[in-house]
């Protein structure tokens, strides 16, 4: 069991809640989880460069002059990748990067991904992140209360607004439903704060699957 402390706005414990590791899949899984890791990065990879080969330049067919008896170099035609205004000769295309894994592995690394987080002691849980206006300086002041000041992922059980806006200009700083969690998202910031809603949602959400 792992105790995960819950701390107010002002970064007071004011409870402890006793995780299960079983619940998260009982161990880290390195491999599934790099696995996953490769998988998001190569999603964001754009295959959009392309050049153009003999195929696509304008230009005539035919052949500049005949292939002997001129005393020049044996040339085609003006399409060819040799001369000036000619295409590629071995022409880049766009290209799919994408992979993708089974919907048992990836729950399986963003499980591993998070109790990761709670076995290196990176994972915050707050009683709540509710703001009644966008506001930056607030919400920054509760990520000082709880000493996050590195890169992190701010987890609510669904889209609030107010909280979006609020920590949309704090470098580093992305929130997301818990739904929508996943391995890249997570290894890619050092901590995760949880609202204490959210994190009770993902852990009996995860011991029904099981």
């Amino acid at each position: 069991m792992i105790d995960v402390a819950v701390y107010n706005r002002e970064g007071k414990e004011v409870e402890s809640l006793q995780v299960d590791e079983g619940v998260f899949g009982g161990y880290v899984r390195y491999p599934l989880l790099k696995q996953a890791i490769v998988m998001y990065h190569a999603n964001k990879r754009v295959g959009t460069a392309a050049t153009k080969s003999r195929g696509m330049v304008k230009g005539s067919t035919r052949k500049l002059f005949r292939q002997k008896g001129t005393g020049n170099a044996r040339v085609g035609n003006a399409r060819t990748g040799k001369r000036v205004g000619g295409g590629v000769t071995f022409a880049k295309v766009a290209r799919d990067f994408g992979k993708d894994m089974p919907k048992k592995q990836r729950r399986l690394a963003t499980n591993s991904a998070i109790l990761a987080k709670l076995q290196s002691g990176s994972l915050v849980v707050v009683e709540d992140l509710a703001f009644d206006a966008p506001k930056t300086k607030a919400f920054a002041s509760v990520l000082g209360n709880l000493n996050i000041d590195r890169s992190c992922v701010v987890t609510t059980t669904g889209y609030d607004d107010n909280l979006y806006k609020s920590a949309r200009n704090v470098p580093k700083i992305s929130v997301m439903p818990v739904s929508l969690l996943n391995a890249g998202s997570i290894c890619n910031c050092q901590k995760m704060l949880f609202t204490k809603d959210a994190f009770m949602s993902l852990i009996n959400k995860d011991q029904s699957e099981n």
